[in-house]
């Protein structure tokens, strides 16, 4: 699928000329036939989208609750027909609400206060290098293609013991790229090891989705919110932000972090 395209552009005291733009595209997800919620999104890495949003939102608890997912598109978008487990789409439907979401929209598909904030279980997590997270940071810009071409999206990714990255994902909205990274990697039956790297700011609720899948270190580029702070000491996540440079600041739970000075 498209994601990036030519258009003609206009710059002051030069030629007009062709500039490369970033694609959005209203992407819908549809649980066993019924319509949930709709994405702007960036139309690529849509199998790791749906998996992603779905086990990231908690509307379904294991990659083996995603029976089939078909992606098909329309003269007005996509649709992602996600075919899940009976006991999720019963779950579902209790909480079910149809929304228009804007660019990668935090929490799709609440409807009530009591919904914003699930019932998430501590994580755990090994001891990890500091120097990881230095190189993962170091390596991702070059893995982001759409980025480069364009200046409009962001990136997610692993970021082994090693400093190496994988599961590398880009999307124009930032909730979008960590679903899809973290779809790519429950396609694989990857273990919840390593850290979570994303190039935006940490709000409340990337905090949240990358302890729904059981990551206990969630690295940013830019600032975190005071929710997501709140929210990573309450459930045990080490939070990182202002990742760069080889700098950064640790807000949560900063003895994981091997050479940190504590």
């Amino acid at each position: 699928m498209i994601v990036k395209v030519e258009i003609p552009v206009t710059r002051p005291g030069a030629q007009p000329r062709l500039d490369t733009v970033a694609d959005e595209v209203p992407v819908a997800f549809e649980y066993n036939g019924i319509a949930h919620t709709v994405m702007l999104a960036s139309p690529a890495d849509l199998e790791d989208f749906a998996l992603g949003f779905s086990l990231s939102e908690g509307i379904v608890q294991r990659r083996s609750d995603v029976y089939a997912i078909e992606v098909t598109q329309g003269a007005e978008g996509i649709t992602l027909h996600l075919e899940i487990a009976s006991a999720a789409f019963a779950n579902l439907k209790q909480r079910r609400r149809s929304m228009a979401g804007r660019t990668g929209c935090g929490l799709c598909g609440v409807d009530s206060l009591a919904q914003v904030t699930r019932d998430l279980a501590p994580v755990y997590a090994d001891d990890f290098p500091l120097a990881a997270l230095y190189e993962g940071i170091r390596l991702l810009p070059m893995q982001q293609l759409l980025q480069q071409a364009t200046g409009a999206a962001h990136a997610a990714c692993r970021v082994g013991s090693d400093g190496s990255i994988s599961h590398v994902r880009e999307d124009v909205g930032r909730h979008n790229a960590l679903d899809k990274t973290l779809g790519a990697l429950a396609r694989d039956s990857a273990p919840a090891a390593g850290a979570l790297l994303i190039t935006s700011r940490a709000s409340f609720e990337m905090v949240q989705k990358a302890a729904a899948l059981r990551y206990g270190i969630l690295a940013a580029v830019s600032a975190p919110t005071a929710a997501a702070v709140r929210l990573a000491d309450k459930l045990g996540l080490t939070l990182v932000g202002f990742l760069r440079d080889r700098r950064c600041t640790i807000y949560s739970h900063p003895a994981r972090l091997q050479g940190n000075i504590h």
